[in-house]
Order: structure tokens, then sequence, then C-alpha cells
């Protein structure tokens, strides 16, 4: 009767524990626990790039270091990709670059090159349809900090914002190697200078998506992880880095920035 009662009141007592660090998810440095899991975003061909952007890539004033491939969109030639010093073999339908471990691929090069980007921009554009149409997070996964994600530990799941974000400090995302985060950013998403988006407990970068109305700013030397989806720009500082894709319907611009495909 003891033991029983005993183990009974240790269950309620981890219960009440979880629930009061769920209701802590507005305060700095709190865990908020999910609500359910959610499925990968698909990429389609889309995945096969570090890189793409409809409109151009730019690395100016610093060379980038990028592992995996580049691409620009439908009727965009290689002109639009700026300070990568490419070398396109004559009847090529790709160049290379110092700077790409990986091909680079543009409208005006050789077949199959036009095709292939036609349908990369289309599957980038349903990957970004199919994340912002994701069923919306509430509670604890809804504004998060009121746009304001400062000191905090996500676990997976759903998180919407219907405003900018804004990331100050560093943020972790906990969880497995199987777990699943999507970000819908309403606004735009800024990360500040020397900050980092922290994997723990083996999380990858290729589960976590960002999907985000406005323009991307990432700050000067700091780590970011994940595949971008982004509706207009996504900008890099100097010597920032990303493991993941930077994915723009508009233009991708970097400055000596690291890219390391997922």
């Amino acid at each position: 009767m003891c033991r029983k009662l005993n183990n009974n009141l240790w269950i309620m007592a981890l219960f009440l524990a979880v629930t009061m660090t769920g209701c802590g998810g507005g305060g700095g440095g709190a865990v908020i626990f999910p609500s359910s899991g959610a499925a990968p975003v698909s990429l389609g061909t889309a995945a096969n790039y570090a890189i793409f952007a409809n409109t151009g890539i730019a690395t100016n004033p610093n060379p980038s270091v990028i592992t995996g491939n580049m691409g620009v969109g439908p009727g965009v030639t290689s002109t639009a990709i700026t300070g990568f010093a490419l070398t396109l073999p004559a009847g090529s339908a790709s160049a290379t670059s110092a700077q790409v471990t990986g091909n680079v691929y543009a409208f005006n090069y050789a077949a199959p090159s036009p095709v292939n980007v036609t349908t990369a921009s289309n599957d980038m554009g349903a990957a970004y349809t199919d994340a912002a149409g994701r069923t919306a997070g509430v509670g604890p996964f809804l504004n998060v900090g009121a746009g304001t994600v400062s000191g905090k530990t996500l676990v997976p799941g759903i998180y919407t914002w219907t405003s900018a974000v804004t990331i100050p400090t560093d943020l972790t995302l906990s969880g497995s190697a199987t777990d699943v985060w999507i970000f819908q950013v309403a606004g735009t998403l800024d990360m500040a200078a020397a900050k980092k988006v922290i994997l723990s407990g083996g999380v990858l970068a290729k589960n976590i998506f960002w999907q985000v109305s406005g323009a991307v700013t990432i700050g000067a030397d700091t780590e970011f992880a994940g595949t971008i989806l982004g509706k207009t720009a996504i900008t890099l500082g100097n010597k920032a880095s990303i493991n993941g894709r930077l994915l723009a319907q508009t233009a991708v611009n970097l400055d000596a920035t690291t890219v390391i495909q997922p």
C-alpha cells in the first residue's frame, strides 16, 4: 500500500513539474514542450542545392566557401552570379568555381540546365507553400517571445509568428535526429551578430525549416542552421555561416560566408 502510494505521488510530482515548466514558454531560458510532431518539408529537386535564388547570388566584397551546388532561376543568366569567378567549359551544363565544392547552374547553360533550374525553382516555391500551409502553432508555439526569441530552448514542432522575428541571443533546438522544426514567420527574420543556433541531442540541420515571408538577415560571425525558405532576399553578414540551405525567391547576398549543404 505504501509503495503504491509513493509511486502515485512520484508520478503526480513529475506531471506537475512538466506542466509548470511548459507554462514558462514566455520567459527567457524556458523549455517549451511539444504539442505534436511535424513531417519534414519536401524540397523536391531544390534539395540538390546549397543555394538557389530566383534572381541572383552575390558574394561581395569578400569570397565565400560553398559546399554543395548553386543555381539561379528560370530566365536568369550566369551574369546574375557575381563574385565567384565562374569557369564554364564549352557546351557544359554547369560551371565551376574555386569557392564552390559542387556545380553552378544557370538558365543560359547547356541542356538540361534550363529545365533543371526551372524545376528547382518550382519545387522551391512548392516547399515554401507547403511550410506556410502547415497548421499554425498554438499556445506556447504561437508568437514565442512576442517576436523576440531571446534565450530560448525550443523542442520539435511548428512555431508560428504573425509578426517579424528577432533573435538577439543564442537559440537552442533540443531533440533527436528524427525530430522536425518548422518556423513560420509572417514578417522579416533577423539574427544578431556573433550568435549561434545550437543543435542539442542529435538534432539534424536537414530537419529544420525557416519559412519567412520578409527579408532574412543573419548577422556577421553568426552560426545558423536549417533550410531557409525565403519569399524575398536572404543576406548573411561577414563571416557568417550556415549548416543548411539558402533558398530565396529573390536574391542571396553573401560576404565571406560559409554554406554547408546538410
